[in-house]
């Protein structure tokens, strides 16, 4: 049994990996500005999960972290996420994500923790140069978020060669299922299908993107975090394939009878949050994940959508009966 520290445990993704490291046995602390109600209560079931509230911006709090658990690896989940939202608060995203990163790594250097699984992002590569791209692809962010997850990766490349550290980063890809936090595809399209409501997106249909369901997301990270020896320090943790925005509007309504989710394909193309244009994508090479970590990934577009459909509708049955 191994003790993981994971940052960002309060998060969307960084919950669900708490989740399954103790599931396998692992014992886990979970750190985050501020503890979560959810995860206080999955603290009080579970012997091997210990809480610790921390701001990575503040060193002396990092540091302790280290000195009063002493993990022996940790998973670096924390991060303000999204296009839209770094874009709107870049001096904030910097302090969080850089400095944070920053943060983390000289506190495993003083306390001799080798390993860190970093998650970063598709958002580092910027405008895809082909419909499939694997790691090599020149990483030319076009986003602020993107600009900081690419720090963060050579900052973790910097404590590797000069500190010994372990520096590995996962780049996910719009990550989706049940629960996603924020209101973006295909989240908007399957409840709005489950309501029983017609949905139109104006444009933005013909950006194919690779889409990685959340439980695939996670075997990922915990597969980067258990390998022995690394030869690599990036790894694309996705699908492989890329259906467009239309594909996922589609696929919403083979899986919900009566749904009406359509989409635009002007020549605007798609825009997070309806106002930030989006870097050109595609999918995903996922060969190095498969032959280096025995990546597999277990959801296509369709399957995906119809287990996130699957809990969406339990949970907006008991929202609706006031449970």
């Amino acid at each position: 049994m191994k003790k993981i520290l994971v940052t960002g445990a309060c998060g969307w993704l960084g919950a669900a990996i708490v989740r399954a490291l103790l599931a396998r046995g692992d014992a886990v602390v979970a750190t985050d500005l501020a503890i979560s109600p959810a995860m206080d209560a999955l603290a009080r079931d579970q012997s091997r999960l210990t809480t610790a509230a921390a701001d990575l911006g503040e060193w002396p709090q990092v540091a302790r972290l280290f000195e009063q658990h002493r993990p022996d690896a940790v998973v670096h989940a924390a991060a303000i996420v999204g296009v839209v939202q770094c874009a709107d608060i870049p001096i904030k995203v910097h302090r969080v994500n850089v400095e944070g990163s920053i943060n983390l790594f000289e506190s495993m250097r003083i306390a001799g923790v080798k390993r860190v699984v970093h998650i970063s992002t598709e958002e580092t590569y910027g405008d895809f140069n082909a419909e499939r791209i694997d790691e090599e692809h020149p990483q030319k962010p076009v986003s602020i978020y993107g600009a900081t997850k690419l720090a963060v990766e050579h900052l973790g490349r910097v404590y590797s060669r000069d500190h010994g550290l372990e520096c590995v980063n996962v780049r996910t890809c719009w990550v989706y299922g049940p629960h996603l936090p924020r209101l973006r595809v295909p989240r908007t399209f399957i409840e709005a299908a489950l309501r029983g409501e017609p949905h139109h997106l104006p444009e933005g249909g013909e950006l194919a993107v690779d889409q990685v369901y959340i439980d695939d997301t996670v075997a990922g990270v915990l597969l980067a975090l258990d390998k022995d020896t690394h030869r690599f320090d990036s790894y694309n943790i996705a699908t492989g394939q890329a259906p467009s925005i239309a594909d996922v509007a589609n696929a919403v309504n083979r899986a919900i009878p009566g749904a009406r989710i359509t989409v635009g394909r002007s020549g605007e193309g798609y825009r997070h949050g309806g106002t930030v244009p989006s870097a050109r994508k595609g999918a995903l090479d996922i060969r190095r994940a498969t032959a280096e970590l025995g990546y597999r990934p277990q959801y296509d577009i369709q399957k995906g959508i119809e287990a996130t459909i699957a809990i969406t509708r339990i949970e907006m049955a008991k929202h609706r009966e006031g449970k």
